[in-house]
């Protein structure tokens, strides 16, 4: 049987250039938070992730979903430790607790969607990394000490939010 409409849940629309897009600065990369778990009751979240050249994440594992479809430039996904270079137009899936992580190596920027469900991931960035003023607002410097706490709370965070590093 399906459950009544909620109707305490609205309509959500996304758009990048959204002034109230909350944007994080994470890794040397930068996270739009388009559609938040809190939107989706916890269901999934919606990530625009634009990666400079040679920007992308350590190699990690969670034990939910995540999809990406690349928008712009291509990307090279390790998955399992076999290399994938995916071009704008792909989508690629990467299934709860497989090894994996992405790196651009095309020598210009990428952009993508992430979606993971559920959701938990915009949390975490939320938490671990730096809101910037936009999609393209530089990085802040961090001294040695602010990146080392970065990677302290990470590491600290990760099982929290059903992540590990690997």
């Amino acid at each position: 049987m399906i459950p009544d409409d909620d109707p305490t849940r609205m309509l959500t629309v996304a758009h990048p250039d959204d002034p109230s897009t909350t944007y994080i600065s994470l890794v040397g990369n930068t996270y739009g938070m388009l559609i938040t778990g809190e939107q989706t009751n916890g269901q999934y979240c919606l990530i625009d992730m634009r990666v400079p050249d040679g920007g992308g994440p350590p190699p990690h594992r969670h034990d939910f979903e995540e999809m990406f479809t690349i928008l712009e430039g291509e990307v090279e996904f390790t998955f399992r430790g076999e290399k994938h270079t995916v071009r704008a137009g792909s989508t690629v899936n990467i299934p709860a607790n497989a090894p994996h992580n992405f790196r651009n190596v095309s020598g210009a920027p990428a952009r993508m969607l992430c979606m993971c469900t559920p959701a938990g991931q915009d949390e975490y960035f939320a938490r671990i990394g730096d809101i910037v003023a936009g999609p393209d607002a530089p990085p802040p410097h961090l001294s040695d000490d602010e990146l080392a706490d970065r990677r302290r709370r990470a590491g600290e965070l990760a099982s929290t939010y059903r992540s590990e590093f690997l």
